[in-house]
């Protein structure tokens, strides 16, 4: 995990700021998933009937997909000095354009697109991300994504 400045980091405003490591999707996370979530539809984890489908196997759940990013984000955005605890803000927009296949192997790309000051030791900002599945050229998810992280000043 990277450690900048505050005003480093706003300096990125309109960048690019960080690429994850690749993540692999299997079968057994996705049935995890499904478990959890009590989402077993047929498409996620049934092999045989999934591969009748226009999918040809199983896929991941696209809330899963989105559940990533969290992970993604630790070693792909920089975190402000004093960096005490990130928050997840919400999102302004997400879409889910392309499946993911079982065992594809997904990362995202994230790109600053604002940050400020709510108030002394919290910054909030923005980012645009993608996250690209490997060998493919549309991306699993793309959408704006609303953080926070709370530092010392």
């Amino acid at each position: 995990m990277e450690v900048i400045s505050l005003s480093c980091f706003q300096n990125k405003i309109g960048k690019k700021i960080g690429t994850s490591r690749w993540y692999v999707i299997d079968q057994e996370r996705i049935d995890q998933f499904a478990d959890v979530t009590l989402d077993h539809q047929f498409i996620h984890t049934d092999s045989e009937r999934a591969a009748e489908t226009f999918f040809g196997k199983t896929v991941a759940h696209g809330f899963l997909t989105l559940s990533m990013l969290s992970v993604m984000s630790y070693s792909a955005i920089p975190r402000v000095k004093g960096f005490k605890m990130g928050i997840n803000y919400g999102f302004n927009r997400i879409r889910f354009v392309t499946p993911v296949s079982s065992g594809s192997r997904v990362r995202t790309h994230f790109s600053l697109v604002s940050s400020h000051i709510d108030k002394p030791g919290e910054l909030t900002y923005i980012t645009n991300f993608r996250v690209e599945i490997e060998n493919k050229d549309q991306p699993a998810l793309v959408g704006e994504w609303i953080n926070r992280q709370l530092y010392d000043h």
